[in-house]
């Protein structure tokens, strides 16, 4: 927790968890190598670690809250196909991601969970989902191309407002409530 001279981790293959706010505010941390044996992360165990740039997050089934929030740094990531809950505020304010690939198993992605990614161009949501919860993408000002699969019933308030570059929405035939200001300001 708040340690500024920490760069890099290699977490032991004996791990099992890395418990809530772990490497909080740890931000000269650059590299983080999380081994296969790691199955949970806790809430904001990597939150405003501002000079992240690189993580393979392992197998595990949920990325809880606030996990990777404020690491701006961050350019890409790739959800695994085990991950089936994306909670909220996952990766807010991950400023210089522009590129992630979510993974086909999930069934959720939480509130804010991509809010003020100011770099993120392109989103294919997975068939699995059928809810975009509220303000998921708000304040994506370089989103121009999501791709919303049939599955997908429900979009909630604000989701992507402020998305001043999306030039196109294709709505799925499924869906039964548009949120309110889900598209204002784009």
């Amino acid at each position: 927790y708040n340690c500024q001279s920490l760069t890099e981790i290699t977490i032991p293959p004996t791990t099992k968890n890395i418990g809530e706010e772990a490497f909080y505010g740890c931000t000269s941390l650059k590299h983080v190598t999380i081994p296969t044996s790691v199955k949970s992360i806790g809430r904001s165990a990597f939150k405003n670690c501002t000079s992240l740039t690189e993580v393979e997050i392992p197998m595990i089934e949920s990325l809880e809250g606030s996990t990777f929030e404020g690491c701006t740094s961050l350019h890409e990531i790739n959800i695994p196909d085990s991950v089936i809950y994306i909670r909220e505020y996952v990766f807010y304010k991950c400023t210089s991601l522009e590129e992630i690939k979510i993974s086909k198993s999930a069934r959720l992605i939480g509130d804010s969970a991509f809010r003020c990614c100011s770099s993120l161009k392109e989103v294919e949501i997975p068939n699995s989902i059928t809810k975009i919860e509220k303000e998921t993408f708000r304040g994506c000002t370089s989103l121009t191309l999501v791709k919303i699969p049939d599955s997908v019933k429900y979009i909630g308030d604000y989701s992507f407002k402020e998305c001043s570059s999306l030039a196109d929405v294709t709505f799925p035939s499924s869906l039964s409530h548009l949120g309110p200001f889900s598209f204002q300001l784009c």
